[in-house]
């Protein structure tokens, strides 16, 4: 009889030392499975996520981590340069590039969009003029928005910072405009005193020539009967708001609107707390989008060294950083645990299988002493090993997965993982990095334990390998008989 045979008759006949090891194997098969499963879960909302954030980069003045630096009264802050901005944007991470000169007016005559709900009442007014140096409008090329009439810029039109712009449909409509009209922005700048009341300074007419209009793709409004999350709700009213109230325009016409206010505001309010060194200075956001959203932290890696003190990368991926802890420290967990009962299943199987091998001395010995090859026996206990722990792991493939979906359920709704969502349970993204909004809502609503064959692969890898590296000590036991002792 062959060593191949002489294993699956000792699996059937030893059958109470067979349900042993099988029922030690399937109890830390569960553990690690159930592990497994909720590890791979948290990846996968991490990873899906990411991907439906983007990757998006910008380069921002890091405030949080530098409140000392900005409590000194002397403090001057480097302005960013476009060669720099441009440097950055050279990267192999990045796919395009632009920078934008932003800048916020109130008009009486041109109407800003409104909508119609009860709740987005007074919540803006007037115009975010968003410049571009890049002409085929980076909101456009990552369809954030989508041009519905006209055109986008020419390269010529933004070198020369013509007076061409493109607005949405809704603000469009709101003061019957279209494609080839020319709108007059009657930009105003108004002075407050201390109850808060207004006076205008000065009126400042600027004729754009509409090339383009544009709706909004990233916000979709919420039905009015779903109130289910004001909070939520009131932001997405407003981002909505934002995006369509925003005429884009070649970067030196928003800058060279700025600059003219400025010299009026000069010669009607001298005193003006808003005019300072910084207003007169030229300031742009970069804003870079990448190749994969899996490069932004080699991208953020390359580029901070060659920002200016105080400034720091900021990427879009960086909202699930901000409120998925969650999910992380669940990963984290897993992990653990999973590390921690590969070493159990190592050590305790591998005590199991020698106690076995100690009674079953004698007839190792004769197979040896009958002139049996060491490694045939060797061979022997292996199959063993792999046909009960084959069965068994596949058994607990599939309880550990519900093993893993129900502590996993347990874990979210534990004060152990909510701390991490009191600090800031949802984040809005703005500045250049798109107008999305990510709640720990959604984040709980994408995260599933389920099948799947990243699942299936790593876990049967995990169990087989380590019940195999758990034969180590039988197999030095086997190695170390002596068939002429035994036998005597």
């Amino acid at each position: 009889m062959n060593f191949i045979k002489r294993a699956l008759c000792s699996v059937t006949r030893k059958k109470g030392k067979s349900l042993i090891l099988f029922a030690v194997i399937f109890v830390l098969g569960n553990v690690i499975a159930g592990a497994i499963a909720i590890q791979q879960s948290t990846q996968n909302v991490e990873k899906n996520v990411k991907k439906q954030l983007g990757g998006t980069a910008t380069i921002q003045i890091d405030y949080e981590n530098n409140q000392e630096e900005f409590a000194k009264e002397d403090l001057k802050i480097e302005q960013l340069k476009i060669d720099l901005m441009k440097k950055v944007g050279e990267s192999p991470y990045v796919k395009y590039y632009d920078y934008n000169a932003l800048a916020m007016v109130q008009t009486k005559e041109l109407k800003s969009a409104s909508l119609e709900s009860e709740q987005s009442g007074g919540m803006m007014e007037g115009f975010t003029l968003k410049g571009s140096n890049y002409h085929k409008i980076l909101d456009v090329e990552e369809k954030n928005i989508k041009i519905v009439a006209g055109k986008v810029f020419t390269q010529e039109e933004i070198d020369n910072g013509k007076n061409v712009g493109l607005i949405s449909s809704k603000v469009a409509e709101e003061n019957g405009l279209s494609v080839g009209d020319q709108m007059v922005m009657d930009t105003r700048t108004y002075d407050y005193n201390e109850n808060g009341d207004e006076k205008e300074l000065f009126k400042t007419d600027v004729p754009i020539q509409i090339i383009g209009i544009f709706e909004p793709t990233t916000v979709e409004m919420k039905d009015k009967e779903n109130k289910k999350n004001e909070e939520q709700n009131m932001n997405q009213q407003y981002m909505s708001m934002q995006q369509l109230n925003t005429i884009y325009l070649p970067n030196k016409t928003v800058l060279e609107i700025n600059k003219d206010n400025i010299e009026k505001l000069k010669k009607v309010d001298p005193d003006s707390p808003y005019l300072s060194e910084e207003s007169l200075e030229e300031y742009y956001t970069p804003v870079y989008v990448l190749k994969s959203p899996d490069e932004v932290e080699a991208f953020k890696q390359e580029t901070q060294p060659l920002l200016p003190k105080l400034y720091t990368v900021k990427a879009s991926t960086d909202q699930y950083e901000q409120i998925g802890g969650s999910m992380k420290k669940m990963s984290q967990i897993s992990g653990y645990v999973v590390m921690i009962a590969v070493i159990a299943t190592l050590l305790i199987i591998s005590l199991v299988v020698l106690l076995f091998m100690r009674d079953r001395k004698h007839e190792l010995g004769i197979y040896l002493s009958l002139g049996d090859k060491r490694s045939h026996v060797m061979g022997q206990i292996i199959i063993e090993m792999l046909i009960i722990s084959g069965i068994a792991l596949i058994l607990s493939l599939i309880t550990g997965n519900f093993l893993g979906k129900m502590v996993s359920e347990s874990l979210l709704n534990s004060d152990l993982l909510n701390n991490s969502n009191d600090q800031m349970n949802m984040f809005m993204g703005f500045d250049g990095l798109g107008t999305t909004e990510l709640t720990t809502d959604d984040i709980m609503n994408a995260y599933e334990v389920k099948f799947s064959l990243g699942y299936i692969v790593t876990y049967l890898v995990v169990g087989l390998g380590t019940v195999l590296m758990s034969a180590i000590l039988p197999l030095l036991y086997i190695v170390r008989l002596n068939p002429k002792k035994i036998m005597m």
